[in-house]
């Protein structure tokens, strides 16, 4: 059976991978089952800090590597958070912080000046390969929190085409359309080929 590590520790990402990744008959581990070092994310890019924790990972391991990183960018915000919505409101907050801070930022304005995406970019590294995928979701921010499942902003973003915010979905029903779950499609079809 191959072997593939997911380079995170967040469990709620874990179980988003794991759902795409099973089927395919990997074995799967994560930063959680190992002693890897966490990888400081400190490029310039969703798409960098992908390939850095994938790369390190692979380093650390010999093991094929999955990375992820994930921006909330926010169009009246020119862009941001972006690469830094896990820290928007600082080191170590909280997803709550981090949602206050985006809502302050947003207060006044009309719902026609709050669209969003949510951006992933998945890298995928092994022995003598280097593969980026990228899944994209259009949508728009509330002005206050709604619902209880998924974690960072899904409280408060609401995908073009629905009426739930991504905490108010199941996990099924997130995985239909995430930026996340549109980046593994594509991270399968990578790995089936490998």
């Amino acid at each position: 059976m191959k072997k593939i590590i997911l380079a995170t520790n967040n469990l709620h990402k874990i179980e988003e991978i794991q759902s795409f990744l099973l089927p395919l008959g990997f074995e799967i581990h994560s930063a959680r089952d190992t002693a890897i070092p966490k990888t400081e994310e400190d490029q310039s890019t969703l798409q960098g800090n992908a390939l850095k924790k994938a790369r390190e990972t692979f380093q650390a391991t010999g093991i094929l590597s999955l990375a992820d990183d994930t921006g909330l960018e926010v169009y009246s915000l020119d862009m941001r958070p972006g690469v830094y919505s896990s820290r928007y409101a600082g080191e170590n907050v909280s997803y709550e912080d981090n949602n206050k801070k985006l809502i302050h930022e947003l207060s006044g304005l009309a719902s026609d000046k709050r669209g969003a995406r949510f951006r992933t970019v998945i890298a995928i590294v092994g022995d003598g390969f280097k593969k980026t995928v990228e899944g994209i979701v259009e949508g728009s921010i509330l002005e206050t929190l709604r619902g209880v499942q998924g974690f960072g902003y899904d409280p408060l973003f609401v995908p073009n085409g629905s009426v739930k915010t991504y905490a108010e979905m199941t996990i099924e029903e997130k995985n239909t359309l995430s930026h996340r779950a549109r980046a593994l499609e594509k991270a399968v079809e990578v790995l089936k080929k490998i």
